[in-house]
């Protein structure tokens, strides 16, 4: 949930691409070329392709990136800040090569055509209703939800609430929002992790100017192009102040329903936004079949800074339910 600066650059900002552009880099990754956004060193004969989609809904068009054949086993994966749906392309590629059906959106605010104005419209019940609105759209019943960093806190949410419709949950990085909420008002160190929350819920173009200023984030264990990737697509005009409104909308209180379906929580050692006492208090909100996995020297950004274990996990959860 934070944006770590690579230090100011000189000169003028680049010009962030036009939609025209993205589809161009869509389509060469989804041709399994390695490109600034959608990488990967495996040729398109030994690696699935991920090509781009749009999915129409009451809220506006989500855009995404997908892969796997249609008639697979469903997957929904919801990215954090300052990411994108291409955040998950390690994973894509592997669940569409085990036979699923995998589809990564842009989220409320980062996909263009879902960009409403308004704080008010970044409460997390409006994003955890795009997650049913989107499935709609898909012609999906059934499907298994994956969440990172905001990513996991609207999964949470949209879990337990559409217990009838999600078959598993594998939430990364952020605890459950109950054992959240109960950090934040008693453990010290969870309120010092979330000091940068504050600073990002200034009024805009506070921390907008300066972030744009700072040029792309160093995210650990992410290639320089793919960071390169989120600052353009941030920079389009609107992006980053919607992408902050997540923050200055949502205190975290008010999500106290447990979670029943089967769940994977992925945390790690190392990262420098979330407490232990959450992690370790989730246990409390599931009362399904739980599982929790801690990553050793590991940060933040676990699907891309621990891609291969994160993926592995991921398939290894989905395959026991």
């Amino acid at each position: 949930m934070v944006f770590l600066s690579a230090g100011r650059q000189a000169g003028r900002m680049s010009i962030p691409p036009s939609r025209r552009e993205f589809m161009k880099m869509s389509a060469v990754a989804a041709a399994g070329v390695a490109s600034v956004g959608i990488g990967g060193t495996a040729s398109a004969a030994e690696s699935p392709r991920i090509t781009p989609l749009r999915i129409p809904t009451p809220a506006g068009t989500f855009d995404a990136v997908a892969s796997g054949p249609r008639h697979g086993r469903k997957v929904l994966l919801l990215h954090g800040f300052p990411e994108f749906g291409i955040e998950w392309e390690h994973q894509l590629r592997a669940l569409a090569a085990a036979g699923y059906r995998a589809v990564a959106p842009d989220q409320r605010g980062y996909s263009p055509g879902v960009r409403p104005a308004g704080i008010e419209n970044y409460r997390l019940d409006h994003a955890v209703g795009d997650v049913r609105a989107m499935a709609d759209a898909l012609g999906w019943r059934r499907f298994d939800l994956v969440g990172h960093d905001w990513g996991a806190a609207v999964a949470w949410v949209a879990a337990a609430r559409y217990a009838r419709r999600v078959r598993s949950l594998t939430a990364v990085s952020v605890p459950h929002l109950g054992a959240f909420a109960e950090a934040l008002r008693t453990d010290p160190a969870q309120r010092k992790a979330s000091e940068y929350m504050d600073r990002f819920r200034q009024p805009a173009p506070i921390p907008e100017d300066w972030i744009l200023a700072s040029g792309p984030p160093k995210l650990p264990g992410v290639a320089p192009e793919k960071c390169a990737e989120y600052f353009r697509r941030l920079s389009q005009p609107g992006a980053l102040t919607a992408a902050l409104n997540w923050y200055r909308a949502n205190d975290f209180e008010g999500y106290e329903q447990r979670v029943v379906v089967p769940t994977l929580f992925l945390a790690s050692t190392k990262d420098p936004m979330v407490a232990s006492s959450g992690i370790h208090a989730t246990k409390n909100w599931v009362s399904g079949r739980y599982r929790l996995e801690i990553l050793e020297g590991i940060g933040h950004n676990i699907p891309e800074e621990a891609a291969e274990a994160t993926t592995r996990l991921l398939l290894e959860h989905l395959d026991s339910v």
